[in-house]
C-alpha cells in the first residue's frame, strides 16, 4: 500500500473523492490562507504569512489551470516554508529543471498532489491501458490542471513505462523518466531530425499521431538501434514540444 503524502492527507481528510471537489480556493482558506486575484508585474504568484494566516495572491490574466496550480504551489510553502515570504516568478512555479530540494520544486511536488492525487489518479490513468496526449487531454479536462502537469503525472502513475521531453526550438529544456524506466536511458540533447518530434518544432505540424520509431532516434547508445518505441509528439504554448516516449521492450526495462 501506497503512502499518502502531506497533501493527499489534507484531501483525504477534507473527504475529498472525485476530482471535480479539489477546490483549490476553498482548501487555501481552510487552511488559513485567503486567496486574492490581482495584476501582478514581476510574479507569478505570491504568498505573505503571519502567524496561522496568510494571503496568497495571484496574477489574474493568467489562464484558469494556471491560477490553480499557483495557488497550490503557494499552499506548498505554506505547509513546508511558514514564516517566509515567497514572490515566485513565473519560470520559478512548474518548472522540472529545479533540484529536488529546491523550495520552488518543493512547492511544485505539493500543488501536484494537491490538485492531482494519486488516489484519485492513478485508478483513471490505468482505465486507458496506453499513455497518449488524448488520454492526458481527457485527463486535464477533468481535473483541470495543464497539460504539462497532467503529462508529468502520467508518466508517475500511467498505465506504461514512459518519459516526458521538452524542448525549445534551440535545445532540450528537461525530461522526466517514469520509475520503471532505467536511467540508462538518457534522452539526446539534439532533436533527431528523424524523430516525428522535429516535425512538430520545426514545421507546422501541431500533433502527431502515436508512432513506432527506432529508439536510436532518441537515445545515444550502442544497443539503442536494437528497440522501437512508441513516440508522440504536441507543439506547446511557447512554440517548444512535448513528447511523450513509451517503452514497448522489457528488454529496454531490465536494470
Amino acid at each position: 500500500m501506497r503512502t499518502l503524502t502531506p497533501a493527499e492527507k489534507l484531501l483525504r481528510s477534507l473527504g475529498i473523492a472525485s476530482p471535480t471537489e479539489i477546490d483549490v480556493e476553498a482548501i487555501a482558506w481552510d487552511a488559513g490562507a485567503d486567496v486574492r486575484f490581482a495584476e501582478l508585474d514581476s510574479c507569478e504568484a505570491r504568498i505573505i504569512g503571519y502567524g496561522e494566516r496568510a494571503i496568497i495572491t495571484v496574477e489574474e490574466r493568467s489562464l484558469p489551470t494556471r491560477k490553480r496550480f499557483s495557488i497550490a504551489h503557494e499552499l506548498g510553502h505554506w505547509k513546508y516554508h511558514r514564516g517566509r515570504s515567497f514572490v515566485c516568478r513565473k519560470d520559478d512555479i512548474g518548472n522540472p529543471t529545479r533540484g529536488p530540494a529546491d523550495p520552488e520544486r518543493v512547492a511544485d511536488a505539493y500543488a501536484a498532489d494537491l490538485l492531482l492525487p494519486a488516489y484519485l489518479f492513478a485508478p483513471l490513468a490505468g482505465k486507458s491501458k496506453k499513455t497518449t496526449f488524448e488520454v492526458i487531454d481527457n485527463l486535464r479536462a477533468e481535473f483541470q490542471t495543464s497539460r504539462t502537469a497532467t503529462a508529468l503525472r502520467m508518466v508517475d502513475y500511467g498505465p506504461e513505462p514512459a518519459m516526458l521531453v521538452c524542448h525549445s526550438p534551440m535545445r532540450r529544456l528537461w525530461f522526466k523518466r517514469g520509475p520503471d524506466v532505467p536511467d540508462r536511458w538518457f534522452p539526446r540533447a539534439e532533436l533527431d531530425a528523424e524523430s516525428f518530434a522535429f516535425e512538430v518544432l520545426h514545421g507546422r505540424t501541431e500533433r502527431t499521431p502515436r508512432s513506432l520509431i527506432g529508439a536510436d532516434a532518441w537515445f545515444d547508445r550502442r544497443d539503442a538501434e536494437q528497440y522501437e518505441v512508441f513516440e508522440q509528439t504536441v507543439r506547446t504554448a511557447a512554440g517548444g514540444s512535448l513528447t511523450l516516449l513509451t517503452f514497448k521492450s522489457t528488454e529496454m526495462l531490465e536494470s
